[in-house]
């Protein structure tokens, strides 16, 4: 198996960071956007798609700032995170999102990410 490489994703969004938190680090907030149900006990997180269950667990955060999860099927180095930056020329909100994918998979995980944020920024009425 070939080793995954770190890609990243930059969307500007024109919400407050805290809001756009909400929508990244909760179960209601993910459920919205980014899978069909998510559950959260202690920091372990479940997201399910058509039924098929996948666990992820919270290894950091900073609230407003980025939280980074773990699927608990990846290896231990890998890890996708959504992080809030404000561009200071023109203090417009960013969402970066930080994920891994096999090297010949990035532009096919990277359009299924665009799908994922067109959902969220409808969410947000943007």
């Amino acid at each position: 198996m070939s080793k995954k490489v770190q890609y990243t994703l930059e969307y500007p969004v024109r919400c407050s960071p805290t809001i756009l938190y909400e929508f990244l680090s909760t179960p209601a907030g993910l459920q919205e956007w980014f899978a069909d149900k998510v559950d959260e006990r202690e920091g372990m997180f479940s997201f399910s798609w058509n039924g098929s269950v996948e666990k992820a667990q919270v290894i950091e955060t900073e609230i407003d700032k980025f939280i980074r999860f773990h699927w608990l099927t990846a290896p231990g180095d890998e890890f996708f995170e959504f992080r809030i930056e404000k561009s200071e020329v023109t203090n417009q909100t960013i969402l970066v999102i930080k994920d891994f994918a096999e090297k010949r998979e990035v532009a096919d995980q990277s359009q299924l990410w665009e799908y994922q944020v067109k959902d969220l920024f409808h969410r947000l009425g943007n």
